[in-house]
């Protein structure tokens, strides 16, 4: 499996397509969301996207520059893993790659997210720390949590 990271310009229709494809099939069918996923934040993100070697998107998350989501934080949305490599350690080894490339291009800045709730504890072991309190976002409940370098 390779990573790889994008800017949007640079993505082909194709691999558009696919990310669009898999994150309306997770966040829009399986987790019964009826809001827009396009919110006009990709065309700034740094687009991170996992492949199989047969072609086949496996992952994939966006890095946002500070400014774009949180005003003094980077941030990484859209976090996701295709449903047939769940359990295998992929979304782990994603978010690991995010973390640090997000480091790399933005130094000594924090990270921050905004979770899934059910998702805090995995969070948690990437060193973030939830803020503030739940929340409903597009109807499922959500947390803030930021990631000090």
């Amino acid at each position: 499996m390779t990573f790889l990271f994008q800017p949007f310009e640079a993505l082909s229709a194709q691999a558009l397509y696919q990310i669009l494809d898999l994150r309306n099939k997770v966040f829009v069918v399986e987790q019964q969301c009826i809001y827009l996923d396009t919110d006009y934040k990709d065309h700034d993100a740094l687009h991170m996207s996992g492949w199989s070697i047969q072609g086949d998107l496996l992952c994939y998350c966006r890095i946002l520059a500070p400014g774009i989501s949180f005003e003094k934080s980077s941030s990484l949305g859209r976090i996701i893993t295709a449903p047939e490599t769940r359990g295998t350690g992929l979304g782990k080894k994603m978010v690991d790659e995010a973390i640090r490339k997000t480091l790399e291009l933005y130094p000594a800045i924090p990270i921050q997210i905004e979770a899934q709730s059910y998702l805090l504890r995995f969070y948690q072991n990437f060193g973030f720390n939830p803020i503030g309190k739940e929340y409903l976002l597009d109807g499922i409940p959500h947390h803030e949590m930021v990631l000090n370098p």
